[in-house]
């Protein structure tokens, strides 16, 4: 039986590592960013801006090649240099960027960063008891088994987040007249831009929804809001 100290280390510990993990991301993006000046891009923030009653929403450049979006613990917002370039060659619209950056602004709108710090703790605590419970009755087997069981754990939070921050996206983009079509759009092109990533792997273990089923949640939300008015 594991033991009041231990838990409390393993709190103590997952705290620690998700602030060191937090500083050691935000020194990164400090080093390797600046601030997106595009006035296409801007015209179509600006809609979103509108919306939230703020003079400008802020887009940061990580200068770095995959393409993705970011938020990050401190509330800015992050697209990466390649995504910007997919723009550029004029493979994604103004208004799919948009409904990227509205997503990242729904992780920080919803409290997602914060929420991990707890998550992250909580799991570090479930993998050490049953690490302690499963290595008794599973010598050799059970500290693989805890540390899978609590990935499974943190897997499924990482979807529902994802799910959470779509939903603020599609509800922002609709209240600023662009709609949740480039949205849904967007999600195909990624599919088809990486290509067979995910393929193979269980829906369970994924830390980011499939892109159809995260286009049926959305569509899912419409028909429901359709109702509600």
């Amino acid at each position: 039986m594991l033991k009041l100290p231990a838990l409390l280390l393993a709190l103590g510990y997952g705290l620690v590592m998700w602030f060191f993990s937090a500083w050691r991301l935000k020194r990164e993006m400090d080093e390797s960013s600046t601030q997106l000046e595009d006035t296409r891009l801007d015209a179509v923030f600006g809609r979103m801006a509108k919306v939230l009653d703020v003079p400008r929403i802020r887009v940061n450049v990580h200068e770095v090649q995959p393409v993705n979006g970011l938020a990050a613990p401190d509330g800015r917002i992050f697209l990466t240099r390649g995504f910007l370039d997919k723009f550029r060659t004029g493979e994604v619209t103004a208004e799919e960027l948009a409904s990227v950056v509205a997503h990242e602004l729904g992780h920080v709108a919803l409290g997602h960063s914060r929420r991990r710090l707890i998550d992250f703790s909580g799991q570090n605590a479930i993998r050490v008891v049953l690490m302690g419970v499963l290595g008794r009755v599973l010598p050799g087997v059970g500290p693989y088994l805890a540390n899978m069981l609590a990935s499974l754990v943190a897997a499924r939070l990482s979807r529902q987040d994802e799910y959470e921050a779509d939903a603020y996206a599609s509800a922002l983009l609709v209240k600023s007249g662009i709609g949740t079509g480039p949205q849904k759009s967007l999600f195909q092109k990624l599919e088809k831009m990486h290509g067979a990533g995910g393929r193979g792997v269980p829906a369970w273990m994924l830390s980011h929804p499939k892109s159809d089923e995260r286009i049926a949640a959305i569509e899912a939300n419409e028909a429901r809001w359709q109702v509600e008015r």
